[in-house]
């Protein structure tokens, strides 16, 4: 997983998802559509800084900001995934752990939050709830590229699961033929098989 990659992904999401039309408040239990949602300039443009700290590496720095972006802005899973993504590089898994739970809150089954804990999951040799993790949103998101190669992963080093692994690489490829670790991978689990 190329983190940095991702912040500019979730950055670009983000700013859509934060310049998007306007709607009422949240009515029911149900998560709110983030392309209905307006949110505050100042929001927007503290989540941004954050994303800008974070690429430079500049944890302690983002964490602040976006603690006081999620108080302020409790309805989106970004800013959630960024601050668990930063507490886990400064080491503290268990608010990066909480952090992603708060994303799954806001949007169930998200397919970067559920990603990013179930890596913290496998970090912690928590394995079982990781591929449930990488399962259950896979099934809404099977096309995600980071859950696909991450449960391959999972499943080849972590649960020495040679035919999960395999499938899971193989679909892997067929998104991203050009992907030379991932098909060296392919050809030692297909050695491992026979």
């Amino acid at each position: 997983m190329n983190t940095r990659h991702l912040l500019t992904g979730i950055a670009c999401v983000v700013v859509l998802l934060l310049s998007a039309c306007a709607s009422g408040p949240k009515t029911s239990n149900r998560p709110v559509d983030p392309m209905n949602v307006k949110v505050a300039g100042g929001v927007n443009r503290d989540f941004l800084q954050a994303v800008e700290y974070m690429q430079g590496e500049r944890y302690p720095e983002a964490i602040e900001l976006l603690q006081d972006v999620v108080t302020r802005e409790q309805r989106l899973s970004a800013p959630y995934v960024n601050l668990g993504i930063a507490y886990f590089r400064t080491g503290d898994e268990k608010h990066a752990e909480e952090s992603f739970l708060e994303a799954l809150r806001a949007a169930p089954l998200d397919p970067v939050a559920s990603n990013e804990l179930a890596v913290l999951y496998r970090h912690q040799g928590r394995f079982d709830e990781a591929r449930k993790m990488y399962t259950d949103s896979l099934a809404l998101h099977p096309a995600h590229l980071p859950l696909i190669k991450n449960l391959g992963i999972l499943c080849d080093l972590y649960l020495q699961d040679v035919n999960c692994a395999l499938a899971q690489f193989e679909q892997y490829l067929n998104y991203q033929p050009e992907d030379p670790k991932v098909s060296i991978w392919v050809a030692d689990l297909k050695r491992r098989a026979n």
